[in-house]
């Protein structure tokens, strides 16, 4: 039976402030919560409804009623799990970058999580404006890439100043991605999604690129950033094969 402490601890880490504090972040969805444990993260607890047969001090079984009490999914999916917030590791300089400048929407965060995962981009580098990757929304669009990329909260005017890396910065009126010389290794800076990279970040980007219209009408204002992302990204490493 969940104490009145386990269901207040739980429900806290929805918000940043208690996530911080604590230095825990929750994991929902059997699938993903297996993948995490086969991970370099360090388990907390695990509340569920079936056993994952692991140490008997971490799991906690309990019915699919209390289960909805600390679930923040509209349908829980059999097991909740909290895990320890793990600590940044050093920036590879030296290989293809992704920077993040005030990227808000969860769902885009954790797409773009999965995509670094996905094209091997190893760091990820996010201005503090950006969306806690361990927001619960954007771990559960991570569908456990969060354990292979990592992520950085930076100054990211200090970040880019700093580094010797050639920084591509997306925008609508930039040089064509399929028309210039692209480097194996750099700087992909994708921007806000109402307002794209702001005018300080714009004044660091060395390279301004941007994916051409085909449509007729011309007429599609701009691209969600996450699919931006997988179109660049596509086209980085297609020039390094």
């Amino acid at each position: 039976m969940l104490s009145k402490n386990q269901i207040k601890l739980i429900t806290s880490l929805k918000q940043k402030k208690y996530r911080q504090q604590h230095g825990l972040f929750v994991v929902e969805g059997v699938k993903t919560i297996r993948e995490l444990l086969q991970s370099n993260l360090e388990l907390h607890s695990i509340y569920t409804t079936e056993t994952f047969n692991i140490d008997a001090k971490s799991e906690f079984l309990i019915s699919e009623v209390e289960l909805k009490k600390i679930s923040f999914l509209k349908t829980p999916n059999r097991a909740l799990s909290i895990f320890k917030i793990p600590k940044s590791k050093s920036i590879d300089k030296t290989q293809l970058i992704v920077a993040l400048d005030d990227v808000r929407d969860p769902g885009n965060l954790g797409t773009i999580i999965r995509l670094c995962d996905w094209f091997g981009i190893k760091d990820l580098v996010c201005s503090k404006e950006t969306v806690d990757c361990f927001n619960p929304k954007v771990i559960q669009a991570t569908m456990g890439s969060i354990t292979r990329v990592n992520i950085c909260y930076v100054d990211l005017i200090e970040f880019l100043s700093d580094s010797e890396l050639t920084s591509f910065g997306a925008f609508m009126d930039g040089n064509s991605i399929y028309k210039i010389k692209i480097p194996s290794e750099g700087v992909l800076v994708m921007g806000n999604e109402a307002n794209g990279i702001s005018k300080e970040v714009e004044s660091l980007v060395k390279k301004k690129i941007s994916i051409p219209r085909f449509g007729e009408l011309q007429e599609t204002e701009s691209l969600n950033v996450a699919t931006a992302t997988a179109i660049l990204l596509s086209e980085f490493r297609r020039s390094s094969c």
